[in-house]
C-alpha cells in the first residue's frame, strides 16, 4: 500500500506540496510557498509533518513560487536529495529563489530595524545561501522521458501549457503498481505563446487543480478589451500600470502590445518591463522558442513576438525611479502580479492618486493581497506604511489569465483514456472547488473528494 498526503494547496490555492510514501521511501510533489493570507503565510513557519532528512526526492510541475518557493527551508532543514524538474523550469527556478530569499532577508531586516514584530530578532523564513543550495539539487529530465527518481518510484514530465516548463507529473509507483497524475497547474486551449495542454495520460489517481472551477474566462476577443484600456489610457494622458507575474504573463502583455502595433490598433507608447526577473525570464522564453506555441516558431517572429517599438528592460533602481516619477503616457510591466511586493508598489503609490492613470490586473488576486483588495473596490490601500488613495481606474481582465477555467478543466479531463479511481481537487478556494466537484461528477460519474490539508489516503493496489 503506498500513502498521499495533502501538505499545501488543499482548500486553498497556494502552498502546493504532496507527499507520497511506499516501503518505506517518500517524494515530494511540489514544494510551495503559501502566499496571501496571514494565517496562510504563518503556516510556512510551522515545518513539515515528516523530517525534511527524511523525503528521497521532490518532482517540481513549474516553477512559479506557490510550488517552488518552499525549497530553501526544506534544504535547511536537511533535505539533501535531488530536485527534479524540467529544464524550462530549472531556469526560471533561478531566478525566482534568490529572489525570494532577498525578499525574505530584506523583509526581517525592516522587521528589527522598526521593531514591529514579536520576535527578538526577526530571523527570514531562509536566506540566498539557502536558495542557492537548494538550486544546486536540481536535476533537469526532459519531457516523456521515465526517470528513477527514487527507489519504487518513477516520474515523467507532461507538458501542461501553463509556464516555460510547465509539466503534469505522472509518477509510477512500483511497490503497488499503480500511477497517480498530479496536475500541476493546467494552462489554457488557444492562447498565444505556449502550446495548449497535452492531453492527459492513463492514471489510477488524478489530482486537478480548480482555481477557476466555478467560473469561465472572458471570451478570446484578439486582446480587444486590453486594446480598449490602453487605447483609453492614453486619450486621458495617463500611465497605464499592471502589476504581473514576472514568469509567463509578462511576455503574453508584449505579445499584444506588439501585436496591437502591427495591427495599428492602439498608439505606439513607451512599454517599459520594470523587473530585472521578467527580462531574464523573456531572455529563457526566447532561448526555448521550440517549447512555446507553434505560431512564436514562425520565422522573424522568435526573434521580435516580444519586441513593441518603443520597448524598454529598466534593470538599474534608478532608471526605475525615473520611470516612476516621469507623468508621460507610458505601459509599465512590472512585478508583483497580486501587488505584494517589489517595484511595482512605487509605480502604484505614484500613480493610483490620479484618475488620468489605469492600474490594470490580468491574473489571479488572492485574498488578503492589495491586488484583491483594489480589485474589490478599496478606496485606498497601505503601500510602505503610508495609505494611499486610490483614484486612478481600476480593470481586471482575466481572459489572460494561465490557469484553465472550468470549462477548460473539464476538457482537460475529457481527455483521460478511462477514469481515475479517485480525482482529488486541489489549488482551489472552497467555492470553485466544490461547484467543479458537482459539474464533474454530474457530466463524468467519476468519484471526486476535495482534501483538507493534511488529510492522508491510502493508494490500495
Amino acid at each position: 500500500m503506498a500513502t498521499l498526503q495533502f501538505i499545501g494547496a488543499a482548500r486553498t490555492v497556494t502552498g502546493s506540496k504532496y507527499l507520497m510514501e511506499s516501503d518505506g521511501h517518500r517524494v515530494l510533489l511540489d514544494c510551495g510557498l503559501f502566499q496571501g493570507l496571514k494565517s496562510l503565510r504563518e503556516l510556512n513557519w510551522d515545518g513539515m509533518p515528516v523530517a525534511a532528512d527524511t523525503i528521497d526526492a521532490v518532482v517540481l510541475t513549474h516553477a512559479h513560487l506557490d510550488h517552488t518557493g518552499y525549497l530553501p527551508r526544506l534544504v535547511a532543514h536537511g533535505f539533501r536529495g535531488r530536485i527534479f524538474c524540467t529544464p524550462g523550469t530549472a531556469d526560471l527556478t533561478k531566478l525566482v529563489l534568490p529572489d525570494s530569499a532577498r525578499l525574505h532577508e530584506e523583509d526581517a531586516r525592516q522587521a528589527n530595524k522598526h521593531h514591529y514584530t514579536k520576535h527578538h530578532p526577526a530571523l527570514p523564513l531562509y536566506t540566498e545561501a539557502d536558495a542557492y543550495r537548494a538550486l544546486s539539487q536540481l536535476q533537469p529530465v526532459g519531457y516523456n522521458r521515465p526517470m528513477p527518481v527514487a527507489p519504487g518510484f518513477e516520474a515523467e514530465f507532461i507538458p501542461a501549457g501553463h509556464l516555460l516548463g510547465s509539466a503534469y507529473v505522472r509518477l509510477t509507483v512500483q511497490g503497488i503498481g499503480r500511477t497517480v497524475l498530479f496536475g500541476g497547474d493546467l494552462g489554457r486551449y488557444g492562447r498565444p505563446v505556449l502550446p495548449d495542454p497535452s492531453p492527459a495520460p492513463e492514471a489510477d489517481w488524478a489530482l486537478c487543480e480548480s482555481t477557476y472551477g466555478d467560473r469561465v474566462h472572458e471570451p478570446d476577443d484578439h486582446g480587444e478589451a486590453f486594446a480598449q484600456v490602453i487605447r483609453d489610457t492614453a486619450a486621458r494622458g495617463g500611465k497605464l500600470v499592471v502589476p504581473s507575474f514576472a514568469m509567463g504573463r509578462v511576455e503574453e502583455l508584449l505579445y499584444w502590445i506588439h501585436r496591437f502595433e502591427q495591427e495599428k490598433r492602439i498608439p505606439v507608447l513607451p512599454v517599459y518591463v520594470d523587473s530585472p526577473m521578467a527580462a531574464e525570464a523573456l531572455a529563457h522564453y526566447r532561448r526555448r522558442v521550440n517549447e512555446l506555441d507553434a505560431y512564436m516558431r514562425e520565422g522573424s517572429r522568435q526573434v521580435s513576438a516580444f519586441a513593441t517599438e518603443r520597448f524598454r528592460t529598466v534593470v538599474s533602481p534608478l532608471d526605475s525611479k525615473q520611470v516612476t516619477a516621469s507623468r508621460e503616457p507610458a505601459i509599465v510591466i512590472s512585478a508583483s502580479g497580486m501587488a505584494t511586493g517589489g517595484r511595482v508598489l512605487h509605480h502604484l503609490k505614484a500613480a493610483l492618486p490620479d484618475p488620468k492613470n489605469t492600474i490594470l490586473f490580468v491574473g489571479y488576486q488572492a485574498a488578503g493581497t492589495r491586488g484583491r483588495d483594489l480589485v474589490d473596490g478599496r478606496t485606498e490601500v497601505k503601500i510602505h506604511g503610508l495609505f494611499v488613495p486610490a483614484r486612478a481606474r481600476i480593470v481586471k481582465i482575466d481572459s489572460m489569465s494561465a490557469h484553465a477555467d472550468r470549462d477548460e478543466l473539464l476538457r482537460w479531463l475529457a481527455t483521460f483514456p478511462r477514469a481515475p479511481k479517485t480525482l482529488f481537487l486541489v489549488h482551489g478556494e472552497p467555492t470553485p472547488m466544490d461547484t467543479l466537484r458537482r459539474d464533474i461528477e454530474q457530466r463524468f460519474g467519476w468519484k471526486v473528494h476535495c482534501p483538507e490539508r493534511l488529510e492522508t489516503v491510502a493508494l490500495a493496489p
